[in-house]
């Protein structure tokens, strides 16, 4: 009976061993792969906003450069809708390998949350900042026609004709930047919005509206031209494209500031040497000369933070939401 079994037990033990030499010879595959250096394959870049944007442009400069410096190709996928929301949720939702990362801006990361009821992603606990590549200060405009060559005279003007004065806007960013100004200022005028920037600054140049915050690529031949007034940059500084415009801030509402921020994020878990590698990536394709001169061209700031620093830019940006669009009487969609 003994005999008869041991060609099976021979024939198991052989199965056996043939099965855990498979396994071990996987196992040594994937520490193999895993020990690639990053990255060894093609890195998507996922754009939440449709081709043509500055988001757009921004992560085709990014992936160009990357591939160039890395020998691997970059992809740059658009993936529009809802604000944003579409894409942001995507890699949201990706492996944390660092191949798949996201062009995300102040919407995707600070607005959305005010704006939206439901956000289907944690913009702080979904997400590994790298860096901000680039922010946009937008440009406070008036028609010639209206009486107010400063901030301060703006302010002046709206309180003394309440609800008179229109405001045009075109967008998230620049309806709650309108917003932020009444509540800061403390004035009445009426918000009016359009379909898109490019039409609420034409709005204000034809002379239907206004005021309008528009960004200075836009505004600023317009305001060469003569048909538009400059009355206060939106940003936290000055801009280098039109240093002698004050800010808002040193010119009646200190603090203010609403810009178009643009940053490279990762999913979370991404491992802490891989964010590292991209940011030092990002800091030192920023440098370039050809860079430096395309993104001046379309008046980019380029602020290039460490990690923290972009961390701390998205968790200031979701503080500073939610009363504006509560006492404008906003609704979440």
């Amino acid at each position: 009976m003994n005999e008869r079994c041991k060609p099976k037990q021979v024939i198991l033990h052989r199965s056996t061993f043939m099965l855990r030499a498979v396994m071990m010879a996987l196992a040594i595959a994937a520490a193999g792969a895993s020990a690639q250096p990053y990255p060894s394959k093609p890195v998507r870049i996922v754009v939440p906003f449709g081709p043509g944007g500055p988001t757009d442009l921004l992560a085709r400069v990014v992936g160009q450069k990357l591939t160039e410096a890395w020998g691997q190709q970059v992809i740059i996928e658009n993936r529009a809708g809802a604000n944003g929301l579409v894409g942001a949720e995507v890699v949201a939702k990706s492996p944390p390998d660092g191949y798949t990362l996201l062009l995300g801006t102040n919407g995707t990361h600070g607005m959305n949350s005010s704006l939206f009821s439901k956000v289907p992603y944690d913009p702080v606990k979904d997400f590994a900042p790298i860096t901000r590549l680039a922010l946009q200060y937008f440009l406070l405009v008036c028609h010639p026609s209206l009486p107010a060559r400063s901030v301060r005279d703006l302010i002046a003007l709206a309180r003394a004709r309440p609800g008179q004065i229109v405001w045009a806007y075109g967008g998230s960013p620049t309806q709650l930047g309108a917003e932020l100004f009444k509540k800061e200022a403390k004035v009445s005028v009426i918000v009016v919005p359009y379909k898109g920037n490019a039409p609420a600054v034409t709005s204000v140049v034809s002379g239907e509206a206004s005021i309008v915050f528009g960004g200075i690529a836009q505004t600023n031949p317009q305001v060469k031209a003569g048909r538009l007034r400059a009355l206060g940059m939106a940003g936290a500084q000055r801009s280098q494209v039109m240093p002698d415009v004050p800010t808002i801030a040193e010119s009646g509402l200190p603090g203010f500031e609403v810009s178009a921020w643009y940053g490279l994020l990762a999913p979370a878990a991404t491992p802490r040497a891989i964010v590292d590698r991209l940011n030092g990536e990002a800091m030192r394709m920023l440098k370039l000369p050809d860079v430096q001169q395309r993104l001046r061209g379309e008046a980019f700031e380029t602020p290039a933070d460490t990690p923290e620093a972009f961390a701390a830019v998205i968790r200031a940006e979701l503080a500073k939401w939610p009363t504006v669009v509560k006492e404008a009487g906003i609704k979440p969609e």
